[in-house]
Formats: C-alpha cells, structure tokens, sequence
C-alpha cells in the first residue's frame, strides 16, 4: 500500500492542545471491524462494554522530563537535549540534540542551567551518545531540572499540570520519552468500576520513543524501517493472558504500544512468553494478529505507523470511514484528545 493511502484532512482546531478537567470525560468511539458499525461514546462507559473474564493489559511505563536546555561549554551555542534512552550505567543515554551545527564527540553540553554537563562521545544514527558523569543518576537529575517532553503538534510550553496528566494513573517504570496515550482516559473511578465488574487486568512495560512521531517518508508502506522500542513482557501478564484465554475471556490491549509489546511476545501458537528487549514490529494491513482481541487506542496522526496498525486490526476501510466520521462529528486527536475501541476485521486474526 502507499503511505498516501492513510492521509486524512483534519482541522487544526482538533488537535487537542490540553486535556479535559477529568481524563474519563473524553469520547469513545467503538468500531466493530466485523460490519464497520459505529457508536459514539463517553469513555466512562467502557465499563459496560467489557464483560466479567475480560483481560485489559496496560503500558506501565512513566514518561520522564526528559528535555534539557543549555549551550555548547566552548562556543555558547544554543542546545536542547531529548533524552531517548538511558543505559544500564545510569549516567549515559543516548539523545537527540538539536543544536546550530551537530556536536562533534568531545563536545561538553552545559544543561539545566550548569546543574548537569554532558559530554558528547559519538553517535547512532540521529542519537547523540552522551556521557553525564561516573556518580549521576540521569533519572534522579531529569526529575529535578528536566521537562515534560510534549508532542510536537501540541503548540506551547508544557505547564504544571502536564506533569499528571502526561502520565497514566498507574505508570510506573521510568523510561518514557512519549506518554502511552490510551491510557490517559483511565481514572480510578473508571479502574474500580471495571474491577468490580470482574475485569481483570495485567501491566507490560514499553517504553515509547520520540521516533513514535516521526514521519513515515517512504512512498511505499513496507519501504519503511520501524524505529526500535525497548520492552518487558513479564511472565504475570503472560499467566494472565493464558488465564483470560482458558475462561473465553477477550484480551484487549490499551495503546497500540501493548499490541505491539504482546505480538512481539506472542510465539506461532499463539502462546505469550516472556520477553524483554528492543522490538522493531512494524503492524500493518495484512497482519495477523495472534494476541488480542481488542484494542483502546486514541486517534493518530495522518501517515503514520500507529494509524497503519489500527487499519491492519480494525480493517482498512472501516478505519479509515470511522475517521471521516470522527473529524466531521468534532472529536478531539491525539495525544490529549479522545479514544476508540476497536473491535477487529475477522480478517485480521491469526488463524
């Protein structure tokens, strides 16, 4: 298929800038992707719309305020800093570093005010390696003098509030550069309601990376190389899913990062086995899904992996209708904006 194949035109005035007061006030809209039927929704109706025996599993990840500002120690040039991953040591990353000229290794990256220096000590691709010094805790140092990295289509400076609610009520690894956004719209009232309504649910840890907003630039859609995300399927979430499997509970997965988390785990049976390390899983139609059953996601950017995937689960056509339909009833789009539930195109499931 061709990239231009997942365009949709979208009003600015869409692009959710801040969320709501209350993270279950958002819509839902729920696909079937067997008949392309439609149903416009409050979030805090999901609930009703699980049965006792479901399986939810959750991104635990937590986002760090991973941007820095500050100059190049020799020649006082303007730098920012993402952090994008840190290493087992704790004071190195790698990083991408905007800057007037690219930072040659050997460069020291004064940040946060002269509170941290970073040297530069080579490159990955478009990463920056970074070096913050035997004795830091990067992580202890971004929560201190960093900020929340806000999607690049949410036009201004990220505020106090961003802190909670960039996050998920339950996040709880650090590691994230980009908030796992379907879960944004579950509050504690809406987790005890589906508790009580003997849902049951199971945490993955994915760490999202900037490259979840990069642009897909190939013309063609299998000319594209997926970037890599680091994840851990623990054994509890794979013991849950067997659990939810042998009662003929459902499996949905909340965020297109826990689809791509349980298929990297999921063998040719069908079975989820632990794992952990990067994944470069790149879903998209004509997939196969093997480990779920149903989707939460929010609404993506036009072009890009994550819409690509949603179409490969939910059915390209319907998808796409259902997004026509979403512009023109003025649902708010993505990171703060609103949810579907997407049930699949029968042609999307493993056999």
């Amino acid at each position: 298929m061709r990239v231009a194949d997942f365009d949709y035109d979208l009003p600015a005035e869409q692009i959710a800038q801040h969320p709501l007061p209350e993270r279950s006030a958002s819509r839902l809209l729920v696909l079937d992707g067997a008949t392309g039927a439609r149903s416009d929704l409050r979030f805090d109706e999901l609930p009703g719309l699980l049965r006792a025996g479901d399986l939810l599993v959750f991104n635990d990840t937590r986002v760090l305020p991973a941007r820095l500002h500050g100059t190049k120690r020799d020649t006082g040039g303007r730098v920012e800093v993402l952090v994008e991953r840190i290493h087992d040591s704790g004071h190195s990353a790698l990083a991408h570093v905007r800057a007037s000229k690219a930072p040659p290794p050997g460069t020291v990256l004064v940040l946060a005010d002269g509170a941290l220096e970073a040297s530069v000590t080579g490159r990955e691709d478009d990463l920056f390696a970074l070096d913050f010094g035997p004795g830091t805790s990067l992580i202890e140092s971004l929560e201190a003098h960093g900020e929340i990295p806000l999607p690049p289509y949410i036009e201004r400076a990220p505020d106090a509030g961003d802190a909670e609610r960039y996050q998920t009520v339950y996040a709880r690894v650090p590691g994230a550069v980009a908030a796992p956004t379907a879960g944004l719209h579950f509050d504690r009232d809406v987790l005890a309601r589906l508790e009580a309504a003997g849902v049951e649910t199971a945490h993955i840890t994915l760490h999202v990376g900037a490259g979840t907003f990069r642009p897909v630039r190939a013309e063609r859609v299998e000319e594209h190389a997926m970037h890599a995300e680091y994840l851990q399927v623990p054994a509890a979430a794979c013991e849950a899913v067997a659990r939810a499997r042998g009662r003929g509970g459902r499996v949905v997965a909340v965020g297109t990062t826990v689809v791509r988390a349980l298929e990297s785990a999921a063998g040719d049976d069908g079975a989820i086995r632990p794992f952990g390390g990067d994944t470069r899983l790149f879903l998209r139609p004509g997939s196969r899904f093997r480990a779920i059953d149903g989707l939460i996601t929010n609404f993506h950017l036009p072009r890009s992996t994550l819409l690509m995937l949603v179409c490969a689960f939910g059915g390209y056509d319907h998808v796409m209708a259902a997004y026509r339909h979403a512009v023109a009833a003025g649902y708010r789009f993505f990171s703060y904006g609103d949810a579907m539930l997407v049930w699949p195109d029968p042609g999307a499931r493993a056999a």
